[in-house]
């Protein structure tokens, strides 16, 4: 048995439709690095909690209510959303970030 997959439209990120039912619209979903934390969309300072645009580039898209985490170069080259790994939302520093994700965007 494979990877869990979403379901995703053509090779767009930003119409993923996360294995629990998490989309864009609903709950969102947010850029992150290959670790799953949440980061800054190139402000400087990095604020408390984010991390820092990869510098190469290598993005990934976090679903924050389940933790899922999908690779957006997989997305983009093949039109499939594979899960890469999955992080823990509830608490700890991925909680956190998200929370302060969430505070930048409000």
């Amino acid at each position: 048995m494979g990877p869990e997959t979403a379901s995703v439209t053509g090779h767009d990120v930003t119409t993923i439709t996360c294995i629990c039912g998490n989309t864009v619209s609903q709950d969102g979903l947010i850029q992150a690095n290959s670790r799953g934390v949440p980061i800054a969309g190139g402000d400087s300072p990095v604020p408390a909690g984010l991390a820092p645009w990869p510098e190469d580039e290598d993005l990934y898209t976090l679903c924050p209510r389940c933790g899922r985490v999908y690779r957006d170069a997989v997305i983009e080259e093949t039109g499939t959303a594979p899960v890469a790994f999955q992080v823990d939302v509830a608490a700890g520093p991925i909680a956190e970030a998200i929370k302060a994700h969430w505070n930048l965007s409000s």
